[in-house]
């Protein structure tokens, strides 16, 4: 049974860069064929997909978000990390991390639980 699990500060003030670390056990990130993906929602909104690393160390963005996106993996961790910088107030959600099955975008059989970020002065 794969498990994710991700950590981080909850608050983060704008114009910082937000840092995420998403824990996995029962299974490694170099692993073929599997893609370690964040996904974020908004309150209110619905899920936005961020980016992945895959299981090479090759990494994926979304156009609307690349420019202020860094995924990384310590591999002797068995962790991925999403650095998100110059954060906004619109970059309030629940962060997620999910195990993408065959391509950066999906389908996903496991998730994490979930973390709420706020961005606030």
């Amino acid at each position: 049974q794969v498990q994710l699990q991700e950590s981080g500060p909850g608050l983060v003030k704008p114009s910082q860069t937000l840092s995420l670390t998403c824990t996995v056990s029962g299974g490694s990130i170099t692993t073929n064929y599997y893609y370690w993906s964040w996904i974020r929602q908004p309150p209110g909104k619905g899920l936005e997909w961020m980016g992945a690393i895959r299981y090479s160390g090759s990494t994926y963005y979304s156009p609307s978000l690349k420019s202020r996106t860094s995924i990384s993996r310590d591999t002797s961790k068995n962790q991925f990390t999403l650095q998100l910088s110059s954060v906004t107030p619109e970059d309030t959600a629940v962060y997620l991390c999910a195990r993408a099955v065959g391509s950066a975008y999906g389908p996903y059989d496991y998730w994490g639980q979930g973390t709420q970020v706020t961005v606030s002065s």
